[in-house]
């Protein structure tokens, strides 16, 4: 049980605020809170857990005073043109990262999700004291277990997941890929999301207050709350990345176990196999029930493939979409990005379904309706 009343007095405190704003935040924390004993947490786990939780409580409290002490700021509704979506491991950080190479475009970095008051200038972006700390001072999660960079990167310059920001409220899948807590997906699949999502927006609306843009986002996480996302950035366009599913699953069983291997010596390798083929279904079930309510007119289909064989002719498609320029500037900055970003680079991740002791056939008969839907080239699995 983690000692949650302590850490908000403790933070509050350290920080010298104490409104964190919306009192939902605390619901997810508490669901986490009273079930990290399940977690089994080794010492970097519990040190982790606590650094989490306490950077999170810091973030929202500057958030939260940034607007009230500036209510123009907080009256600035963020221009959120593209979204990405679709399941992990179906290219979509590779996107997102493409998107970010243009200068035009706004995107969320590590360093300002985490740390986002003062918020970043234009002028002084790339030499913020907090992008140059990310930069010259190393990884932790790359020293600590090295094989993952191999699955998953984000160098401090490229986007990073809305889960960052969504995490703060507590309300993110990306917390369950850390700590297997027990009853906390089920809590967050089960919940409404829309003071998450508001959270969400006040964190843009801060950073965008001294460097503003059109803004291009990107998480699976968003599958679990379509029509939350879609009220929230009204304007927004979805693009929605497709792989085969069965491959995709596999690849993230593989992440999740090593990603959380880092903070547990105890094997969950079963649990994982158990839990997380639903839970990814369920993104697909809920991006296409939002599709069959809505239309497709909001959305933009990218092939995994097409992807890997001419990405700047996804990136054109998307902005014709958007009614968008793809500038020569941008396309140039897109093509440097994509010479020293070569797939691979960190080394080769190595995974299968056999490992977790699933087969296809199962797996694709859940996912039927989504495959129904999209036909899409299978791979190994």
């Amino acid at each position: 049980m983690y000692d949650v009343d302590a850490a908000l007095e403790q933070v509050a405190a350290e920080v010298g605020l104490d409104d964190y704003g919306h009192p939902s935040f605390r619901d997810g924390l508490d669901v986490l809170a009273a079930g990290i004993g399940t977690a089994r947490l080794n010492d970097i786990g519990v040190a982790a857990f606590d650094s989490t939780v306490r950077g999170a409580l810091a973030n929202r409290l500057k958030v939260t005073e940034w607007l009230r002490a500036h209510p123009a700021d907080a009256g600035a509704l963020p221009e959120v043109q593209i979204v990405v979506v679709g399941l992990s491991r179906t290219g979509t950080t590779a996107l997102s990262h493409l998107l970010g190479a243009d200068p035009h475009s706004r995107s969320l970095r590590q360093w300002e999700a985490q740390d986002s008051v003062p918020p970043p200038s234009a002028d002084g972006y790339w030499s913020d004291s907090r992008y140059l700390a990310a930069r010259d001072g190393g990884n932790m999660l790359e020293l600590i277990n090295p094989h993952f960079k191999a699955i998953h990167h984000d160098e401090p310059e490229d986007p990073v997941e809305c889960a960052v920001p969504l995490s703060q409220h507590f309300a993110s899948i990306s917390l369950q890929n850390m700590f297997n807590v027990d009853g906390y997906a089920d809590w967050l699949l089960s919940t409404d999301l829309t003071a998450a999502y508001d959270y969400h927006r006040q964190v843009l609306q801060v950073l965008q207050s001294r460097c503003p843009g059109p803004w291009q986002l990107k998480s699976p996480v968003h599958g679990y709350a379509m029509e939350t996302v879609a009220a929230a950035y009204p304007e927004a366009v979805f693009v929605q990345t497709h792989r085969d599913p069965a491959r995709c699953i596999a690849s993230t069983l593989s992440l999740t176990e090593c990603l959380s291997g880092t903070f547990t010596d105890h094997d969950f390798r079963s649990q994982i196999a158990r839990e997380w083929p639903e839970w990814l279904a369920t993104i697909l079930d809920r991006i296409v029930d939002f599709r069959q309510a809505h239309g497709d007119d909001r959305f933009v289909d990218i092939a995994y493939q097409d992807l890997l064989a001419d990405p700047i002719g996804c990136v054109r498609r998307i902005y014709e979409r958007v009614g968008r320029q793809l500038t020569p500037e941008a396309e140039a900055a897109m093509e440097r990005h994509r010479a020293d970003h070569s797939q691979g680079r960190h080394g080769t991740h190595t995974y299968s379904l056999a490992e977790f002791g699933l087969e296809r056939g199962p797996l694709d008969e859940r996912l039927s309706r989504y495959l129904d839907r999209f036909d899409l080239p299978r791979e190994p699995a």
